[in-house]
């Protein structure tokens, strides 16, 4: 392997570099660019003589390998991928999402603006995409503009960078679970990465806030006194939830997969809950059982006159929303599928040989800088998230990345929280949410790269040093 493995290294480095020249220079869609790059790797590792011998299926049927991965993570991950995205659409379509930012302001109070749009932004774009809460949260940070006499920028770099945390770290938005289940995650482990992203995320709306308050305050926004009002906006909807109903779509499958996971807690040679009952809970919290219980909760909110047609539109354009979600993350299971398929995670264990000469917190910087460098070239966070988490598996075990805690899958878990902290270097003009931020928050070109791209800097990077201490911790 010794005159292959070099070689095989400098064959993935030119498919990841063509990933981030299709996205970034030719502006390709990152599924096409990852299927791309996956047989160019695929064919450069034949052509290298690294494939042979009990690896034949791979050489023969190369087609086989890609779908076969496509599949398989789809099969584990794709159910819960859609209900994350339609509780959002739902959420959003029947005002809930208003409920939840006006209850944020009222615990935050009107004293504290940009903390309450920071506050809000982060619990709405758990299960809402981050574009598409802030269009949504607008009217109100506008409407608490004029109320307060609040710079716009600064209200809306706190509600951007709020978006922004909980979209990167904490499932079920789409990206976070994608990339847990590639990194080999299973559905009893994904509670631990809500645990452990909770406090990570919150520390980089944390980061965000503080940029906000004290570098955009000089900035100027160029929003029209004529734009929409939060009461104006609020107008559309016939009657808004109650906060206990708008929440339960988020809260009660999260308790589910909390009471799953600490049934099938080993215990005694057992589990802590043994039996039917105990097998019950299980199910109960599995991801995909959970979610649908969050959708079924979300399928509740509707207005008591709302039309069937109305209901499944709303379906419908969740799961439009969900459809790039499910390609990208099934392209780079196809990449891992072939990274597998190469002894090159063998050959990279034989250069730190145990493993004891990588320390977690270097593994830990690897995943961030790809992640990172992945993001700003190609633009978005989610393909960032899911094309660095489908590389990362397979060399999870030659990083010291593979450790258990008891049950707590810890090391892929600090892997996912990494990674996610690079997905979040940087936002700017090849990222669809920077437009969203600068339009809807009357910045031009300078002044978003001042507030919202340095913003997600300093998140991603005050998110990595927050990381790396879990993991001096953790690992």
């Amino acid at each position: 392997m010794s005159h292959t493995g070099p070689a095989l290294l400098a064959a993935l480095a030119a498919s990841i570099g063509l990933i981030i020249v299709l996205c970034g220079r030719f502006r390709l869609h990152p599924f096409l660019a990852i299927v791309l790059s996956t047989y160019a790797f695929g064919l450069l590792a034949m052509g290298i003589g690294a494939v042979s011998g009990a690896d034949r299926k791979f050489v023969d049927n190369l087609a086989g390998t890609i779908a076969e991965g496509f599949g398989s993570i789809l099969a584990s991950i794709g159910l819960v991928i859609l209900f994350g995205t339609v509780i959002g659409k739902v959420l959003e379509r029947t005002g809930a999402a208003v409920t939840l930012a006006e209850g944020v302001l009222k615990v935050v109070g009107k004293r504290h603006p940009a903390l309450a749009m920071s506050l809000m932004g982060w619990v709405v774009s758990v299960p809402v995409f981050c574009d598409s809460g802030y269009v949504v949260l607008s009217p109100l940070q506008r409407s608490i503009a004029r109320k307060t006499g609040k710079n716009p920028v600064v209200l809306g770099t706190a509600l951007a960078t709020g978006l922004y945390a909980s979209h990167t770290f904490v499932p079920p938005t789409p990206g976070p679970i994608a990339a847990a289940g590639n990194v080999g995650i299973g559905s009893d482990g994904l509670i631990w990465v809500i645990l452990f992203s909770i406090p990570v995320s919150l520390v980089a709306a944390g980061a965000g806030l503080v940029w906000a308050l004290r570098r955009t305050n000089d900035l100027e926004s160029k929003l029209p006194d004529a734009r929409q009002t939060f009461e104006e906006y609020k107008s559309q909807f016939e009657r808004l939830p109650t906060m206990g109903r708008a929440l339960a779509p988020i809260i009660v499958p999260i308790v589910l997969m909390a009471i799953g996971s600490v049934a099938a807690f080993p215990s005694g040679g057992g589990t802590l809950v043994d039996g039917v009952f105990g097998a019950f809970l299980t199910d109960l919290g599995n991801p995909v059982n959970a979610l649908l219980i969050g959708v079924l909760l979300a399928l509740g909110l509707l207005p008591p006159r709302r039309d069937a047609k109305a209901l499944t539109t709303w379906v419908a354009e969740g799961l439009v929303d969900a459809a790039p979600i499910l390609v990208i993350t099934g392209a780079g299971g196809a990449f891992g599928a072939v990274i597998k398929g190469t002894p090159i995670a063998d050959y990279i264990a034989s250069l730190i040989g145990d493993g004891s000469s990588v320390s977690g917190v270097t593994a830990l910087l690897v995943l961030f800088g790809l992640a990172a460098l992945l993001k700003t070239a190609q633009g978005s966070s989610t393909a960032a998230l899911i094309i660095t988490s489908t590389l990362a598996q397979p060399l999870l075990p030659a990083l010291g990345l593979d450790g258990m805690m008891g049950s707590v899958p810890i090391g892929q878990v600090m892997a996912v929280l990494a990674i996610g902290a690079g997905a979040m270097v940087v936002s700017h003009v090849n990222d669809s949410y920077f437009w969203v931020v600068s339009q809807f928050s009357g910045m031009d070109v300078k002044t978003a790269y001042r507030a919202q791209t340095a913003a997600t800097l300093v998140q991603g990077l005050t998110a990595l040093a927050f990381v790396l201490v879990l993991g001096a911790v953790f690992l």
